[in-house]
This record gives structure tokens, C-alpha cells and sequence, in this order.
């Protein structure tokens, strides 16, 4: 397998340093590095981004994470491993990466929920990290980059 382009955050000046930037400015939120990290994993499940899907999954090891969790997450409605406030976490995740899926890109009950669990800054945080890894496997899928190439 081959990318068809270099990483374009590698090719322009300070897109990387941009990007990771804005992920580090979520970090003061109340939103753990794990919530955060299977916000990663779950869209990045959706978009098909190879890339992401095994750096996010093994980020979620390194952390300590069982593997149910890690297995489980692309079926989390279905399991019992994960909390309300993540579950509202996730379902938000899905709705804010496949906007064009339904009328109401995201539906109120969706918002509502997370908005049970997570205050405003954290609610800030959560749909800027959503935004975020979008951007990540959007640039990632469409340029083909080859698992494993960023370790």
C-alpha cells in the first residue's frame, strides 16, 4: 500500500503545530484524555481512517483501557461498557460526523444529553476535538496515508 501524497500537514508550514495546538487547547476542559480518545476512535471508525482507527485504539491501550472497551466501541449501544456521560459523548460523535445523514444534523434530544453531562466548556471541547479529528481523517482518507507510517 502507498499514500498518494505526503501527509499534507507534513508538505504546508505549521499545519501540524496548528492542529495539534488547537487539540491542546481542549486539554483544560473537563474531558479526559480518554473520553477524548474514543471520540477519536468512534469517528474515526465512521470516516474508514485506517490511520487513525490503530493509533487512537492503541493510544487507548497505552492508557490503560481493556480491550472490551476498544473492541466494543464501533457497537457501544449495544454493550454495557460504557457510562452514560460517554455514551452522550459518542452519540454526539456520530451525529456531528455524519451531518448530512439526517435533516437535523444533530438532533436536540442528542445535544440535550450531552449537555446533562458535560458543562458548556466541556461541551466546547468535545464538538472542537469532534471538528478535529474529522479534519485528521478526512486528510488522512483522502490521501490514502498507510497505517503505521506515523509510529
Amino acid at each position: 500500500m502507498q499514500s498518494r501524497l505526503k501527509n499534507p500537514v507534513m508538505l504546508i508550514p505549521g499545519a501540524l503545530q496548528a492542529l495539534l495546538a488547537l487539540d491542546k487547547s481542549t486539554e483544560a476542559a473537563d474531558v479526559s484524555y480518554v473520553m477524548r480518545k474514543l471520540v477519536h476512535l468512534r469517528a474515526s471508525q465512521i470516516n474508514g481512517c485506517g490511520v487513525c482507527v490503530d493509533m487512537h485504539a492503541r493510544e487507548l491501550k497505552k492508557a490503560g483501557e481493556k480491550d472490551e472497551r476498544i473492541f466494543a466501541l464501533a457497537a457501544w449501544r449495544e454493550t454495557p461498557y460504557f457510562t452514560d456521560a460517554e455514551r452522550a459523548a459518542l452519540a454526539l460523535t456520530e451525529a456531528a460526523t455524519r451531518l448530512a445523514d439526517r435533516p437535523d444534523a444533530v438532533p436536540d434530544d442528542v445535544w440535550d444529553e450531552a449537555a446533562r453531562h458535560y458543562d458548556e466548556k466541556a461541551l466546547a471541547a468535545l464538538v472542537i476535538q469532534i471538528a478535529l479529528i474529522n479534519a485528521f481523517n478526512r486528510l488522512n482518507a483522502t490521501t490514502r496515508q498507510v497505517v503505521g507510517a506515523w509510529a
